[in-house]
Order: structure tokens, then sequence, then C-alpha cells
């Protein structure tokens, strides 16, 4: 792969035979370079694929390029499409396509069940399979300049040269582990299209609010809604539109006017008199008519059940010497919400519960919390003890 030539794909005839090629593959590997610092969307501007015989780079913003050869190509079900951290490659092709690409192998997924860390990146990932270095001059490259150096393009197509060498080395090493199957489990969550899709009703769920007020919690609701659908129209990122702490701010003044909008910080009257401050405040007067049956509520944390510090602790313990064990990343087994879940009901639906997380923890966690069994150490590991039937 290393003396291949790039070839740098701006034209329908070239995409069309490269995907041709590249459809007789057992696999290719993928990588976008894109900009999203000024959009709401990602503006896609290159595409890199590697097969067998071919290393490419698609310049997207070729005028006139058919992309539908590449869309064939990613539908295909028997090619396996290799990437490295694939969510925001996948968004932008179910954006182009509304499809997930088929048959999905994420190596950052691949090398947390071989036991390489946490999130590991790609550049350590290519140093410690490949003993490669890579160049990162043009990492923070504008690649929707035109045109671009061939460094640029060289620099580009490096990330799908050594991901075939880490797909073929990992695939090897989880297949002698009986472990691919643990990785396919996680491409499922990745190839569902709802995973990379943002609900705007559910937008107001990831903001820090200090209000139990129902009527304010509505409008914040319904504020943060309209932010998702508006940034999405206009095509620009939700916190250039609005930012986080404005919403709250907004919400507690639940304006009826433009003059009373620019009573929030940070927003000026061309705002509140143009096409979405009038929007806004058809939101904002939308949610203060709300019957009061109808409105949200936001529990009080005193009102949440919390459970057993000690025991979320213990399991956490559990959890840490399970993944040592195995040499899998603890992360990808269990986070701390789940973890928390799992202690305060064993019987709720948990993923830690379900395909090979059961199998490695989950049976185990469940054996702690029931008394059924006990930490203790041998030398310096962890190591559970039987408990006798009371």
């Amino acid at each position: 792969m290393s003396e291949t030539k790039t070839a740098f794909i701006t034209t329908s005839p070239q995409l069309a035979a490269l995907c041709e090629r590249l459809g007789q593959e057992k696999f290719i590997t993928v990588d976008t370079e894109f900009m999203r610092e000024k959009t709401y969307y990602p503006e896609l501007c290159l595409i890199q694929l590697a097969g067998t015989d071919d290393v490419a780079v698609v310049d997207a913003l070729a005028p006139g390029l058919d992309m539908a050869p590449l869309g064939a190509l990613l539908a295909k079900p028997e090619l396996v499409k290799v990437f490295h951290a694939c969510r925001q490659d996948v968004e932008i092709f179910l954006q182009m396509y509304d499809a997930v690409p088929a048959n999905l192998f994420d190596t950052q997924v691949a090398a947390m069940v071989a036991g390489f860390g946490d999130q590991v990146g790609y550049d350590s990932l290519v140093q410690a399979l490949t003993g490669a270095h890579i160049d990162k001059t043009h990492r923070f490259s504008d690649w929707a300049a035109r045109p671009l150096s061939r460094a640029q393009v060289e620099y580009a197509a490096a990330d799908v040269t050594h991901l075939r060498v880490i797909y073929e080395k990992l695939a090897a090493r989880l297949e002698k582990e009986d472990r691919l199957a643990w990785v396919a489990e996680e491409m499922a969550v990745l190839a569902e299209p709802a995973t990379y899709r943002v609900d705007p009703e559910k937008a107001w769920e990831r903001l820090k609010l200090r209000t139990n007020n129902r009527r304010q919690l509505a409008i914040i609701k319904a504020v943060a809604a309209w932010r998702e659908r508006e940034a999405q129209r206009i095509n620009i990122p939700r916190q250039r539109l609005l930012k986080d702490e404005q919403i709250p701010e907004i919400a507690a003044l639940a304006p009826d006017t433009a003059d009373g909008l620019t009573r929030a910080r940070g927003i000026s009257a061309g705002f509140a008199n143009g096409k979405s401050g009038v929007s806004l405040l058809a939101t904002i007067a939308a949610a203060k008519a709300l019957p009061e049956a109808e409105l949200p509520k936001l529990d009080r944390p005193r009102d949440v059940p919390r459970a057993s510090p000690a025991l979320v602790a213990l399991l956490k313990v559990l959890l840490n010497a399970a993944a040592e064990q195995n040499n899998v990343a603890p992360r990808l087994v269990a986070g701390g919400d789940e973890i928390e879940a799992l202690a305060l009901d064993e019987t709720a639906p948990n993923p830690i519960l379900e395909g090979w997380r059961r199998e490695m923890f989950g049976n185990d966690a469940l054996r702690l919390i029931r008394g059924e069994v006990a930490l203790s150490t041998k030398g310096k590991r962890i190591r559970l003890v039987e408990l006798p039937a009371e």
C-alpha cells in the first residue's frame, strides 16, 4: 500500500471507475475531511478511500461530481467499510444518502475491545500496530480551500492507508480471542440512523437547568427545540444562533415583544426584529399558552432515588477488575450512569445485562449486589470470593 500512488478524484467517470474497482474488495477503508466551524451540518470536503491496489482522495467540492456511485458502494452489504471513530463520518453519509453505510467496522471500538484503552486515538493506534508516525503538519488545514497541495492530499490519504493494516491486525487479534461478536454488537448501535439524528424535542435535556418552575421549563423546552430547528434551517452552529446560557434567561423573561427579547443578554435588535426573532417570539407565546397539564416537570435531585454510594463504588472496583482481567477498556463495558442504575434496580433494563457485557461483568455484578460473592485480593489482583448461603 505504501507504494501505491494516491489518485486525486475530481470527475464523475474517475469516481465511478474507482467505486467499481473497490466494489470487488472484501473490505475498504474510509475517512472524510470536513469543515463545521461555521455550519450546523458538516461541509464535506474530501473522501478518502483505499482498497488493495487503490488509494484515492475524492474532491467532494469538485463541480458536477456525481456522488451516486459512492452511495452504491457504501450500501453494498457484503463489503466491510472500515472507519476509525466513525460517528461524524457516518453522520455525513447519512445526510448525503439517507442511509448508514452497510457493514461498518470501527477500529476505535475494536481497539477498546482489544485492550488499547478508552477511545484510543488514530495516531496512537498507527504507532502501536504499524510502527509508523503520522505527520501532523496538515492536521489543521482548511480543507475547503482550493487548490490543495500534493502534501495535503497525501496527508489525507494516510488516514486510510494505515487503517488497512490496523483493521487486519485488529480483526485477526479479535478473531483469535473470539471477540469479533463483541464488536458486532457495538456496530449494531452505530448502524442505527437514530444514533446520529438529533431530536429537537429532547434538546432541552442537554442543558444545565436550575429551575423547577414548570412554565419556565415549558419555554426552555420550546426554545431549545426551536434553536435546533432554526439552526438546521439556516445551517449555522446552534451555539452561534443562541448560546446555552441564553435559553434559561429568555425563559425567565418570557418576552412578548422584540423589545422585550432584546433585554436578554446577547440578543440584538436586528435579531429580535428579524425572521428568527419573530419565529422565536411565536414559539415563546405558544409555550406560555400551554395548559397546566401539558407542562414538563424536572424532578428535583432530592426526589430522585439514589443508589448506595458504597455499592456503586464496589461495582466500579469489580468493573475495573473484570476489564483488567479481560484486557478491555472499562468505559466500553459500562458507564457511571449504568453502574448507578444497576445498583439502584437490578431488575431494570440495562446494557450491562445484555450480550457480552453480561457474560464478562453483569452476572458477577448481580451476584455481588445479591450478597452471593464478596471482593477480596490475591497478590495485587481483585478476585471474587463465594459467600455461604444464608
